[in-house]
């Protein structure tokens, strides 16, 4: 057997598809392999580059692969895509990996730690109990609007209509009803109860953490966004610059160019879409306490807000705080305002 090059895997829940490609480019082998399998077969295999798509259970395999001596590259599957011959299978896959692996413009993920992938379950969790209680309110508003019932926005005024409809004296509806209403009453204050335990731990990782605790002192980053900011990409060392990190968070406008002809349009919503979501969260509530501050970044932002209005102004602030995160991190030193 020729001196392999790369060992691309395709990843999957039980069944992996794994093709070996030699110096030459040649396809050497391009085999099947259960779950029990694949740890020994690798373990087996010389040193070499092990190509993989950024995608479920990648980076627990990286960082067993990488334990046994191989390099691993986690290649975007957007960038994979291309290179796939034929009809869709897990054998053209793994080879359209390997191809993918040796091009020099594509640039790698880096692979997350067990603390990186810690945090980011606890904001998977936070993010379903908060879409979870939210949706428990609409409904409720909504069935509650049908006997006439309305609310003002907000929790308060949610839990007063609750507690309002529930009361024995209420007549307004049956207590078939109210008996429901109340369990409602209750699922809410234990989601309630759920958010704020994961949020609580989540503060204090962010005063432990050494990069979250430089994060921290940037306004409009509290311990959400440092602690989502350091699960997504670490130190930030995989960007160039903080533009790049901007633009791999899609807070950068669209650009369409022809010959001498250019326009930007909005922004290009790619990337992580929960981290653009609570940086531009973040930029709101920093614009909110900016109004009366003679800083630079408030200045500029209230100047912001005068000529294109505050929704612009919030994302423009977001876009612009996401590369402050990514000086601070790659300089190690804290936020210091500039007058």
């Amino acid at each position: 057997m020729s001196k392999l090059k790369v060992i691309s895997v395709d990843l999957a829940k039980n069944v992996f598809q794994v093709c070996g490609m030699n110096t030459r480019n040649k396809v050497v082998f391009n085999r099947t392999l259960k779950r029990n399998d694949l740890a020994s077969f690798m373990a087996n295999q010389e040193a070499t580059l092990v190509a993989m798509e950024a995608c479920y259970s990648s980076h627990y395999w990286a960082r067993l692969f990488e334990s046994m001596g191989h390099k691993v590259n986690l290649l975007p599957a957007q960038h994979v895509s291309p290179f796939v011959q034929g009809n869709k299978s897990d054998y053209n896959d793994a080879v359209a990996i390997a191809e993918a692996s040796q091009r020099p413009n594509i640039t790698p993920v880096p692979i997350k730690t067990v603390e990186q992938q810690d945090i980011q379950c606890l904001h998977r969790l936070r993010e379903r109990y908060v879409s979870s209680r939210t949706a428990l309110i609409n409904q409720a508003r909504g069935l509650l609007s049908e006997f006439g019932m309305t609310a003002a926005q907000g929790h308060n005024s949610f839990l007063k209509l609750i507690q309002e409809v529930c009361e024995p004296t209420h007549a307004g509806i049956s207590p078939l009803l109210k008996i429901q209403l109340r369990n409602v009453a209750d699922d809410y204050y234990h989601l309630t109860d759920r958010i704020d335990e994961v949020t609580a731990t989540l503060t204090k990782v962010a005063q432990q953490q050494p990069n979250c605790k430089l994060l921290l002192t940037i306004p409009g980053i509290g311990a959400i966004n440092a602690t989502s900011i350091y699960s997504a990409i670490g130190n930030g060392s995989q960007f160039a610059n903080g533009r790049e990190f901007s633009v791999w968070l899609g807070l950068t406008p669209k650009s369409k160019s022809s010959g001498e002809k250019s326009s930007s349009g909005g922004i290009t919503k790619r990337g992580n879409r929960y981290l653009r979501k609570q940086l531009v969260h973040g930029a709101r509530a920093a614009l909110s306490r900016s109004k009366n501050k003679t800083d630079q970044l408030s200045k500029w932002v209230n100047q912001l807000v005068e000529r294109r209005g505050i929704n612009k102004a919030c994302v423009a602030l977001a876009s612009r705080l996401a590369r402050i995160a990514w000086v601070l991190l790659q300089r190690r030193e804290t936020y210091k305002a500039s007058v």
